[in-house]
């Protein structure tokens, strides 16, 4: 077989953490299939380490634009690939060969006003129904994923759209041990408690509530030197994200880091006090279950695929009220009972998600749109 996959987002947050893992576990799977790996430059070494039935094609056409749509399905045809995976909704319209597709939300639809203009919603809603009505599989990341996609495209058969879930990146499960930990501590200054935050710094993340929620905690008795840190790639948004702090007096206790390499990542989850992601929607929402594997307590948001996420293992609160993230943070600080069960059952939940289990669905995938025989699709519900 020859199966190629889109996997220009390589760097990406969270689609790029599912690319990576996606080609990274078919590695270990796969070793006879030839995988084309569309791909930037920059990436072209690190995908040709990965196997010799793994090889990486350049192509620099941008994200979102018309150029994408003609040379990948020239690629195609000239490589002769049988199957294309499309890891986000934008599929090649000019694609002819069999394709599969995984939508991990629908946030472009729900929330038209984070996008720079109409004709962006309107060039979502075609894309998406595009990539729907022409793969032969439908792959998406959660229940709360699947129903969103099914109201938006009703005229969908649901018999293809198939929840494979995320897991947690190798990377992160592993402790960075005490010397790593001591140098994030030096190199970041980080010597008390802190709040922390990681994700992408869009609108929907809520991030000003969560800057507003954390003044009212640090108003309390015990509190006052605790610090909020937002780890996230969107330095654009910094801005209108430090005139909140500004405007709440906190200047010197909120704190930026940017994108951070994973093993840094891994240690701040585990030196944090709390995690808290109140975001207003997520297909799945990742970053709660990487603080869970590292033994992090979690507050986060009732809604979307969250509390499918997390299930009874993180503290559930009302993400559109200031008050009621702040009283999630300050239950987890004040509660030392709570901590303690919110950590066993975040370990433990964390740990009922695999990659590997995934990655073998979307194989079985791969095989079911190319007519041959698969495994029974892997339907994970927790």
């Amino acid at each position: 077989m020859k199966i190629a996959i889109d996997v220009r987002k390589w760097r990406d947050f969270g689609i790029g953490t599912y690319v990576r893992n996606l080609v990274r576990h078919l590695a270990r799977l796969d070793n006879e299939t030839t995988y084309f790996l569309f791909c930037h430059d920059t990436d072209e070494a690190t995908l040709r380490d990965l196997a010799e039935n793994f090889v990486p094609v350049v192509d620099r056409s941008a994200g979102y634009g018309v150029r994408e749509h003609l040379s990948i399905p020239l690629k195609l045809r000239r490589l002769g690939a049988e199957l294309l995976h499309s890891p986000h909704y934008v599929r090649p319209l000019l694609c002819t060969i069999p394709s599969v597709v995984t939508i991990h939300d629908c946030i472009h639809l729900l929330f038209p006003q984070y996008l720079p203009n109409r004709m962006a919603w309107r060039y979502a809603r075609y894309m998406m129904g595009s990539a729907i009505r022409h793969s032969a599989v439908v792959f998406t990341v959660s229940d709360a994923s699947r129903a969103d996609i099914l109201r938006f495209y009703p005229w969908a058969d649901p018999a293809k759209v198939h929840v494979v879930p995320n897991a947690i990146d190798t990377e992160l499960l592993e402790s960075p041990g005490e010397e790593e930990m001591a140098r994030v501590r030096e190199r970041y200054q980080v010597h008390g408690r802190f709040v922390l935050f990681a994700g992408n710094v869009k609108p929907h993340k809520n991030l000003e509530r969560l800057i507003r929620a954390f003044a009212l905690v640090r108003d309390q008795a015990g509190h006052e030197d605790l610090q909020l840190l937002l780890i996230g790639d969107d330095v654009s948004r910094y801005g209108a994200l430090r005139r909140a702090v500004e405007s709440v007096g906190l200047r010197q206790d909120v704190r930026f880091f940017g994108f951070v390499p994973p093993r840094t990542l891994a240690a701040l989850y585990r030196m944090a006090s709390v995690f808290a992601f109140p975001s207003l929607y997520e297909g799945f929402g990742l970053p709660p279950l990487e603080a869970m594997s590292c033994g992090t307590p979690v507050v986060t948001s009732r809604m979307s695929a969250l509390p499918e996420v997390v299930g009874e293992a993180a503290l559930l609160v009302d993400p559109y009220k200031v008050e009621a993230i702040a009283t999630g943070i300050t239950a987890v600080l004040d509660d030392d009972g709570l901590r303690e069960r919110l950590v066993e059952k975040g370990r433990a939940r964390a740990a009922a998600f695999s990659w590997e289990r995934s990655v073998r669905a979307i194989h079985a995938g791969y095989l079911k749109a190319l007519g041959r025989p698969a495994p029974a699709f892997a339907e994970v519900t927790h």
